[in-house]
């Protein structure tokens, strides 16, 4: 049965995210608001736990799962970065977009793609889950919340809390955020030359970035 948090969307309670990390860091899943949609964390190290990431949102491995980072340095020590991907990173972040870069060795090989050995990595805007990651002190490896069978990304607490309570050891809820996935961008292609892919639009703006 999942336990429930209400916190305020600015000044989130430290006691009630250290509940929430600590049922993480015990292998649990998580329902937390982020600056676009709701998404499901877990700890990044924990195997079960991710599998258990990929079950519930009904995606298997060949899926991007996600890394939520507190800033752009630590996004920097989970994925290879040159310059011109950096300046792109830094021009977006914090903010709505996820992007795909090759993965870097700090990354355990279970959860990055098979096949290509990228991950995706995002920087949320979102003081609440800012509040979670400092907590943690790591980052959280994250999926869109978006139900099994389903194609919209969900972003009420109390629906979520409905669906999923059984599946999931914490809901957080701030309030309703954002009702649109982020805007994903493979950035893999630049580092051989090429051009950033578009590969999901979503709320973040590519104009933003040039793009």
């Amino acid at each position: 049965m999942a336990q429930f948090f209400e916190v305020h969307p600015e000044n989130p309670h430290t006691r009630l995210l250290k509940q929430a990390v600590a049922l993480l860091e015990r292998g649990g899943i998580a329902a937390v608001p982020t600056d676009s949609s709701y998404a499901l964390v877990c700890h990044l190290d924990d195997k079960a736990a991710a599998d258990s990431l990929r079950r519930i949102r009904g995606v298997d491995d060949k899926h991007h799962l996600t890394l939520l980072c507190r800033d752009l340095s630590e996004l920097a020590n989970y994925a290879r970065v040159d310059n011109k991907q950096f300046r792109l990173l830094k021009a977006a972040t914090p903010g709505p977009y996820t992007f795909i870069l090759e993965a870097s060795k700090e990354v355990p090989r279970r959860v990055s793609h098979p096949s290509r050995k990228t991950i995706g990595l995002r920087v949320p805007e979102h003081k609440v889950l800012q509040a979670l990651l400092e907590l943690h002190g790591a980052p959280l490896l994250a999926t869109t919340l978006i139900p099994r069978g389903g194609g919209e990304p969900l972003n009420d607490a109390h629906e979520i809390r409905g669906l999923l309570e059984h599946e999931l050891a914490a809901v957080i809820d701030a309030g309703a955020c954002h009702q649109e996935a982020t805007t994903v961008i493979d950035l893999t292609p630049m580092g051989e030359g090429g051009e950033p892919v578009v590969v999901r639009q979503g709320r973040g703006e590519l104009a933003a970035l040039g793009l």
